[in-house]
C-alpha cells in the first residue's frame, strides 16, 4: 500500500509540477557574468542550510524546506554557479494531522544529500520526531517514502559518512528549543545501508561559550583525517568552523575558517564542501538577508595550510572566477538547460518553483485545460498566516517586477483573490465581490504570526467583465491585471483593466520574512463564508522581470 501511495504521489507531482521552458526568458538574478567570473550570491533565493553532492561532473543541491510543500527541493548545476530546480524529494509531510495545516517552522531542517553505492540519499532532521531519510536512483526521483532512522526529539542537521571499510556514521546537532541544550555535536554508527542505528550517540564536540550555537555539521574524510565542517554563532552573525581528528569519535581540533571580517557579508557559514573532478575545492554557504531569506554564496577553498581556508584569507568574496569544468557552461547561451524559473504560463500545470504552506489538497486548486491554474476560494481563518492554500514561490532577486493576469469568478458576496507578498507581515492586492460589483482592495496584516489584525483598504470599484445567465449559482466575473514592484525590501502595487495602462494604488509595504524562511509571493483565493458555492481565480500567467 505504501508503494502504491508513493507511485500515486510521484505521478501527481510530475503532472502538477512540470517545468516551464521559455527560451527567451531572462532570470531576474544572474550570477554568471558571462566572462568567466561570477558575482555572489550564486542563488539569490531562500535555499537555507544548503548541501551539495557531486556525481560525474554534475552537482545536486538540496536545502531546508520546513513546512513548505513539496519539500526537499533538488537543484542541478554543472558549474556550481548556474542552478535550476529539477524536482522535489518530498511531496508530502507526515503526520497529516500536523502538516495538513500550516505548521510554520516545523518539518524539514538542514538536510544533507549524498551519493553512495549507486543511490542518492537525503537525510534530514524533524526536531519534533527524529532523523529521516529518502533515497532514489536518479535525483529527479522517484524517491522512496521517508523512513525514520532515529526517532526522538531535538535531533537536527544530520549528515552521513560511508567509510572505505563499509561502515556508516551519522553526525547531528541538537535543538535547544526541543531538548534544552545545543552547541553539541554527536556521532553514532548506522547500519551499512544507512537505515538504522547500531550504536548509541557519542558527543564529539561542545562549542560552549567560544563557539555557541554549533550546529549544521557535515562529515567528510580527507588525507587521513575525519573532518567536520559546521557553523557556529547563530544565523545572522555566525562563522564557519572546520575540525579534524584521526578518530571518528574525536577528540577534534578546530579552527575558524570563514567569518565576516571587513567583507560586509554577515554570518557567512553553513553549507557544503565540494571537490571538483578537476581538483578544485569550493564551499557553498548561506548569507542571511532578512526578508529575502538565506541566499547561497560560493567561495574558493585553499588547503595549502592543511586547513580549508575559505574565500580570501577567511573572508567571503563577492566576485571570483568560475570553477573550472570539463564542458563550457555559460548562462548566456540559449542551448543550455539552465533557465529562469520565476515566470509561469501554466500551460503544463505548475512550474517547479511553486510551494504550498501545507500539504496539498486538490480542493485548493488544479490546472485547467485552457492553460490556467484555478484556485478555489477557501474560508478565511482571519489571517493568511493560518491559510494552507497559499500558492507561493521564493523571492529570487533584490529587485524585480511581477505582473499577473487573473479572472475572479465570484458566486457569492465576500469571495476574493489576487496577489500576495507573504511573511510574518503580509500585504496583498486583491479583488472582492460586493453586491453585483467588485472592489479592488489592499489587505495588510502586521505581526500576522502573533494574531495581528488584517486591515482592509478599499481602493476602487470595478464593474464585472461578464455575468452568468444560468439560474443555478450564477457567477460574476472580473478580468484584471495585478502588478507588484519589489525593490530593496519594499513592495508597491498597481493594477490595470486592459494590460497596458497601470495605475499605482495602495501603500508601500515592507517585506518581512516568515518563520525560518524568507518572504514569498504568489496567489491567494479566499471567502468570508461558504454558504453554497465556491468562487475561484483562474491565473492565466505570471511574468517576473528584472
Amino acid at each position: 500500500m505504501d508503494q502504491l501511495h508513493h507511485i500515486w504521489a510521484f505521478c501527481l507531482m510530475s503532472i502538477c509540477l512540470s517545468p516551464l521552458v521559455h527560451a527567451q526568458q531572462r532570470a531576474v538574478w544572474q550570477s554568471d557574468n558571462g566572462d568567466g567570473t561570477y558575482t555572489n550570491p550564486v542563488i539569490y533565493a531562500d535555499y537555507s542550510d544548503p548541501d551539495v553532492c557531486a556525481v560525474d561532473g554534475d552537482y545536486y543541491l538540496t536545502a531546508s524546506s520546513f513546512n513548505c510543500v513539496p519539500g526537499l527541493p533538488i537543484l542541478h548545476s554543472r558549474d556550481l554557479v548556474n542552478w535550476e530546480i529539477i524536482g522535489h524529494a518530498l511531496p508530502e509531510l507526515k503526520p497529516n494531522e500536523v502538516f495538513d495545516k500550516p505548521a510554520h517552522g516545523q518539518g524539514v531542517w538542514a538536510p544533507s544529500i549524498r551519493f553512495h553505492d549507486g543511490r542518492f540519499f537525503i537525510f534530514w532532521g524533524d526536531p519534533d520526531r527524529g532523523i529521516f531519510v529518502v533515497t532514489a536512483q536518479q535525483p529527479q526521483g522517484p524517491w522512496t517514502q521517508p523512513k525514520c532512522v532515529v526517532a526522538g526529539r531535538g535531533m537536527i542537521d544530520p549528515c552521513p559518512l560511508w567509510t572505505d571499510d563499509g561502515k556508516c556514521f551519522l553526525v547531528n546537532a541538537w535543538a535547544n528549543s526541543r531538548v534544552g541544550f545545543n552547541s553539541v555535536l554527536s556521532i553514532r554508527e548506522l547500519s551499512a545501508d544507512g537505515l538504522q542505528p547500531v550504536s548509541p550517540p557519542r558527543i564529539v564536540f561542545d562549542g560552549g561559550e567560544e563557539n555557541h550555537t554549533t550546529e549544521g555539521p557535515k562529515l567528510y574524510v580527507r588525507e587521513g583525517y575525519y573532518w567536520i565542517f559546521c557553523p557556529a554563532g547563530g544565523v545572522e552573525q555566525g562563522w564557519q568552523l572546520a575540525m579534524r581528528s584521526k578518530s571518528i569519535y574525536g577528540p577534534y581540533e578546530w579552527r575558524r575558517v570563514m567569518w565576516q571580517g571587513k567583507s560586509g557579508v554577515n554570518g557567512p557559514h553553513q553549507g557544503a564542501w565540494i571537490s571538483t573532478p578537476l581538483g578544485e575545492d569550493w564551499f557553498l554557504h548561506f548569507n542571511d538577508k532578512g526578508a529575502y531569506g538565506r541566499v547561497v554564496f560560493l567561495q574558493p577553498v585553499d588547503w595549502t595550510s592543511g586547513w580549508p581556508v575559505m574565500g580570501k584569507k577567511g573572508e567571503p568574496l563577492l566576485s571570483y572566477r568560475k570553477p573550472k569544468t570539463e564542458v563550457s557552461v555559460s548562462a548566456t547561451k540559449t542551448d543550455l538547460s539552465f533557465r529562469a524559473q520565476e515566470s509561469d504560463e501554466f500551460n503544463n500545470g505548475l512550474g517547479l518553483q511553486w510551494q504550498w504552506h501545507a500539504n496539498y489538497n486538490q480542493l485548493y486548486g488544479m490546472p485547467t485545460s485552457d492553460g490556467c491554474y484555478r484556485l478555489y476560494t477557501q474560508i478565511s481563518q482571519g489571517s493568511l498566516w493560518h491559510a494552507a492554500n497559499l500558492l507561493l514561490q521564493k523571492v529570487a532577486a533584490p529587485k524585480f517586477l511581477v505582473t499577473t493576469k487573473i479572472q475572479l469568478a465570484a458566486k457569492e458576496e465576500g469571495q476574493w483573490g489576487g496577489l500576495v507578498m507573504m511573511g510574518r507581515d503580509y500585504s496583498s492586492l486583491v479583488v472582492c465581490r460586493k453586491g453585483e460589483s467588485f472592489v479592488l482592495q489592499q489587505r495588510t496584516c502586521l505581526q500576522a504570526d502573533t494574531d495581528g489584525t488584517e486591515l482592509v483598504k478599499d481602493i476602487a470599484t470595478l464593474p464585472p467583465s461578464k455575468c452568468d445567465t444560468i439560474p443555478y449559482a450564477p457567477a460574476i466575473y472580473l478580468d484584471v491585471y495585478l502588478r507588484m514592484a519589489v525593490s530593496q525590501g519594499q513592495c508597491k502595487f498597481s493594477y490595470s483593466t486592459d494590460g497596458r495602462h497601470y495605475k499605482s494604488v495602495g501603500e508601500s509595504f515592507a517585506m518581512r520574512q516568515g518563520k525560518w524562511i524568507g518572504a514569498k509571493y504568489g496567489f491567494v483565493a479566499m471567502c468570508d463564508s461558504l454558504k453554497s458555492s465556491r468562487g475561484w481565480i483562474d491565473v492565466d500567467w505570471i511574468r517576473v522581470e528584472p
